[in-house]
């Protein structure tokens, strides 16, 4: 139940925490912002929505590696493979129209896409990272930064030895998934992220890449890894590892040059991979979990239908994926936790940590992003989150029992036609 009043609850801030949360969320918070205890600690948000409102929605420290910018409520960070929930998310909205059906063969939409050995492929094995097209067989860094071309490499590409098996796909489901959207809508994944979530959801907060010249979004520096120091006996055995056939997910990830590409501006976000490089603030991400948790609606809005939200929840597996060696339950798309009671629900987590989720059967979502990378704190990243987590559940609870306020909106709207693109 949201009460009528409309706060921006300052006072539940701890110092140094800026925007807004419901107070019932206070220990969350400070949990939050405990990440962030020092400049070289970078930067955060937090943003969190309860039966399609949003309740909390905060920011710390600094989106520079000099720890000079502060975080703001615009900024956004790379997402990793969070970037794999938008991207599944546009799949869903073409399917709620009837372009798409889970169940029919990805050849069907995509012709090229069915050959050696792939015609019978379904969507929904695609989807579940079961199409045994994870690896990357070693591609340059030029081919990884040409989506267009990866999509065509691996339609043409036989399926390998783990198809039809769990196997998490790194950095090709992306392209597979662009590949798809691209041949029903002859747009690509940039252009469909922009138009099928962030323009309904009403955000400037969701990108492919990185945002245009004059969006008020503004992505943050990654603060590490960005020592220039070569290791020639890694450069050496890292091809040769990855090209294994039980190379996991050594495998579906390793590129020469895969350190460089998130250095300096992270020339990453200048390409096109829908698996890795989204651009996210903290409360466009959990808008669009937000609408997931609530019945496909948001603000008054319906961004997806309640009969294909309730088939967005999967069985949860202590299944291994055969790359991750993890139970994730990959469904749809999206991810669960395999350990009961940690974090129900499902929705995507990326390199470092960064996340977004949903709870359909609580009405909770939320977004947690970061611009830390392979840092000393990566177990921190992971694992403390998992604190901060218990007490919005805890929070949630209280505000249903005594009510919640909706925080104010803070961050930019989708621009209107014929403003600078953003």
């Amino acid at each position: 139940m949201a009460l009528e009043v409309v706060g921006n609850r300052r006072s539940v801030l701890p110092p140094g925490v800026y925007g807004a949360a419901d107070p019932h969320f206070a220990y969350a918070v400070r949990s939050f912002a405990a990440l962030f205890p020092g400049r070289q600690f970078g930067g955060g948000a937090l943003a969190v929505y309860l039966d399609g409102e949003p309740v909390v929605d905060v920011w710390t420290g600094w989106s520079d590696r000099g720890g000079r910018t502060p975080w703001s409520a615009d900024t956004a960070s790379m997402v990793f493979s969070a970037t794999k929930g938008m991207a599944s998310t546009v799949i869903h909205r073409l399917a709620d129209r009837g372009l798409i059906d889970y169940d029919v063969p990805v050849a069907e939409y995509w012709p090229e896409f069915g050959v050696n050995g792939k015609s019978g492929i379904t969507v929904r094995q695609l989807m579940r990272h079961r199409a045994g097209l994870s690896a990357l067989r070693g591609v340059s860094k030029e081919e990884l930064l040409d989506h267009v071309l990866m999509e065509q490499r691996l339609a043409a590409t036989p399926p390998g030895r783990l198809l039809g098996k769990p196997a998490y796909h790194a950095l090709t489901y992306g392209w597979l998934i662009s590949g798809l959207a691209r041949s029903v809508t002859g747009k690509g994944m940039r252009e469909l992220i922009r138009q099928e979530l962030a323009e309904p959801l009403d955000t400037d907060g969701l990108h492919l890449g990185r945002p245009p010249v004059g969006a008020p979004t503004r992505t943050a520096e990654i603060i590490m890894p960005q020592s220039a120091v070569r290791n020639p006996l890694f450069d050496w055995l890292a091809p040769k590892v990855a090209a294994l056939q039980a190379s996991a997910v050594f495998g579906a990830t390793y590129f020469p040059g895969m350190k460089a590409v998130v250095q300096g501006r992270i020339p990453l976000l200048d390409a096109e991979i829908p698996s890795a490089n989204g651009a996210a603030t903290a409360r466009g991400l959990a808008r669009m979990y937000g609408a997931i948790a609530n019945g496909g609606r948001v603000d008054g809005n319906q961004f997806l239908s309640p009969r294909l939200v309730a088939g967005l929840t999967g069985r949860r597996s202590l299944r291994l994926d055969h790359n991750l060696v993890l139970p994730l339950s990959f469904h749809l798309g999206y991810h669960g936790i395999a350990v009961p009671g940690m974090m129900p629900g499902f929705g995507h987590a990326g390199l470092g940590g960064s996340l977004g989720w949903a709870d359909p059967a609580s009405g909770l979502a939320f977004a947690f992003v970061h611009n830390r990378l392979l840092s000393p704190f990566v177990v921190l990243d992971h694992t403390g989150f998992v604190a901060v987590h218990a007490m919005l559940r805890q929070g949630a609870a209280k505000a249903r029992k005594y009510g919640f306020e909706r925080v104010a909106d803070l961050i930019a709207p989708f621009p209107e036609p014929g403003a600078v693109a953003g």
